[in-house]
Parts: C-alpha cells; sequence; structure tokens
C-alpha cells in the first residue's frame, strides 16, 4: 500500500469516527452538546484535524444525516421486502419508519429538523436522501391509485409519518395509540 494510500484511508477513518461521535453525542445529549471541541476532545484530535474534515457543526450534522438516511433506505427496504401484499408493505413501511424515527432521534433531527445544509428535492440532492426517499416510493408507488401522482402520494404518506413522529416524540400524542394511527394512516391514505 502506497503512502497516499495509507493517508486516505487514515483520512477516511478520523472522518467516520467524527461523524460516530457526533452521533453518540447528539443521541446522549443533544445536538446542542456537539461542539467542535468535546468532539476534538473526544476524539482526542485538535480541533484544526476537525475542521480539515469538517468546516463546522452544520457538515457534521450533514453527514449524519447522510449516514442515517442511507440507514433508514435499507430498514425501509428489508421491512417492505419481507413483507406479503400491498397492505402488509405499506404498513411495515409505515412501522419501519415510525421505529426509525423514535430509535435514532438525534439522526432524524439532522434529517429533518436541523440544517445540514443537504438539498432535498433538488438535482444536486445527495444520492442517499434519494435513496431514502425512493425506498418510500418504491414501496407506495403501487397503491396512489389511478389518477394520482406516485411521488405526490409519497410526499404526502411521509408527510404524515413525518407528522405522527414528530407529534409522538414531542408528548402531542399519546405514545400507545401509534399502532392505531398506522393502521388508520393505512387504511385510509391508500384504500387497501
Amino acid at each position: 500500500m502506497s503512502v497516499h494510500e495509507r493517508r486516505g484511508r487514515e483520512r477516511a477513518d478520523r472522518e467516520r469516527l467524527i461523524v460516530a461521535t457526533a452521533r453518540e453525542l447528539a443521541e446522549q445529549q443533544g445536538w446542542d452538546a456537539v461542539t467542535t471541541r468535546r468532539l476534538a476532545e473526544r476524539i482526542e484530535y485538535s480541533q484544526p484535524v476537525l475542521y480539515s474534515h469538517f468546516r463546522g457543526k452544520r457538515e457534521i450534522i450533514g453527514a449524519v444525516a447522510l449516514q442515517g438516511a442511507a440507514e433508514m433506505a435499507v430498514a425501509l427496504r428489508t421491512a417492505t421486502s419481507a413483507a406479503d401484499g400491498p397492505r402488509a408493505r405499506v404498513t411495515a413501511l409505515a412501522r419501519t419508519y415510525l421505529d426509525f424515527a423514535a430509535r435514532n432521534p438525534a439522526v432524524y433531527d439532522a434529517l429533518f429538523a436541523l440544517d445540514g445544509g443537504l438539498p432535498f428535492a433538488h438535482e444536486d440532492t445527495p444520492q442517499p436522501l434519494k435513496d431514502a426517499f425512493a425506498a418510500l416510493l418504491d414501496c407506495l408507488d403501487d397503491v396512489a391509485g389511478e389518477r394520482v401522482h406516485p411521488a405526490l402520494f409519497t410526499e404526502l404518506f411521509w408527510a404524515a409519518l413525518h407528522g405522527l413522529a414528530t407529534l409522538t416524540r414531542a408528548g402531542r400524542l399519546p405514545p400507545g395509540d401509534t399502532e392505531a394511527r398506522v393502521e388508520l394512516l393505512v387504511d385510509r391514505l391508500t384504500a387497501l
């Protein structure tokens, strides 16, 4: 292995460490606790080393969001591919989405609540974000209805899931009724 290849691998390892540490700290203490100083202390590198990878917290949030989008896409595709029939797939999609949001609140915030500098719904949207949306669209395309554009239907369904995730997490909806909400959402929006 050349020196250049080794340095590239070491740089990629440091970047993964920074993102993993930021994510862990955010999940434990919230995003306000994630500062470049605290990250530098935790990873045992200087702040200039951290800044050689990311220009600041915004880019770190963006990196966590991209990682989370990739994980969400895999979780959604895994859950829906194991389900039998359209109704079961859409129900699995909804449950998996809400479960992902509940189990990964800091990642979910990085994706949808914080400014990570990532463009959504544009040509230059990063691939992991496109993949996460595609995981939703692929499942919902068959149930959108004849005169309904599948992407618009997916946006509506996603908005409903996001609202449920956000309102439940904020304590605005009782968590014990999540399953009933999923069933009603699937029944009414998909007419299955």
